[in-house]
């Protein structure tokens, strides 16, 4: 099996610390978050690991180098101008020609979480034909998150990308871990695209599936200064 660890993003709103230092590359609990979640591919039997790069990105590839050390293997792209979420693996798809012969899994590398990678692998079997399968945390505030509303088979209807203040119809918020069927890369532009805000709407209204698991453990998010205080100096 093979994961994208998405690492490029410059963390602007922690830019005080990320000023000298990759948001992935922030020490929780002794280890870089990249690590944690390296570890997690690992456990799940996830030995290739493709991780894009950007900002800072020789501190990735220097600590990482090849994944030797951590029992993977780890293939790197670096990105000139940041491509999206969606959009970084389009281009690893690109530079490395054999990565579209599989589905893959996709993890946002500047979150941490003990996600059950087989639920999403095993809900992705179960159905005909998917495009993907999204893992999902429970939060009371989704205002600026990306939220899905599902039916009775966990299929999803409905996702909005930041749905403000007044939304109240789901709180089951992206946790940024996804089982991908390869053929979605058909459907990702070259350059730049998210897959909230562009790619998983195109794929609801072509008529194609996506559907949801969801995690019962907290998510640990960085995204703002208050939540890397309460997640980080806590």
């Amino acid at each position: 099996m093979r994961a994208v660890i998405l690492a490029a993003g410059k963390g602007q709103r922690l830019k005080n610390i990320t000023g000298e230092i990759p948001k992935p590359m922030i020490i929780y609990e002794g280890k870089p978050i990249l690590e944690h979640n390296i570890l997690l591919c690992k456990k799940y039997g996830i030995k290739e690991i493709f991780i894009n790069t950007h900002h800072l990105s020789e501190q990735i590839t220097e600590y990482f180098k090849d994944g030797t050390d951590f029992g993977v293997k780890i293939f790197y792209t670096f990105e000139n101008e940041l491509l999206g979420t969606s959009g970084a693996v389009k281009n690893i798809s690109i530079v490395y020609n054999n990565f579209s012969e599989t589905d893959f899994f996709v993890i946002y590398g500047d979150n941490i979480s003990n996600c059950n990678l087989s639920l999403l692998e095993e809900k992705f079997k179960s159905v005909d034909n998917p495009s993907g399968v999204i893992a999902f945390h429970h939060r009371e505030d989704v205002a600026q998150s990306g939220v899905a509303e599902f039916d009775e088979n966990n299929k999803i209807i409905n996702f909005i990308e930041k749905p403000g203040d007044n939304y109240n119809k789901s709180h089951w918020v992206n946790a940024g871990v996804y089982y991908l069927n390869k053929n979605i890369l058909n459907e990702i532009p070259e350059g730049f695209s998210d897959f909230g805000k562009d790619i998983f709407p195109k794929i609801l209204s072509d008529k194609n599936s996506l559907y949801g698991v969801f995690i019962e453990k907290d998510l640990i998010a960085i995204d703002t200064p208050e939540l890397y205080k309460k997640n980080i100096q806590n």
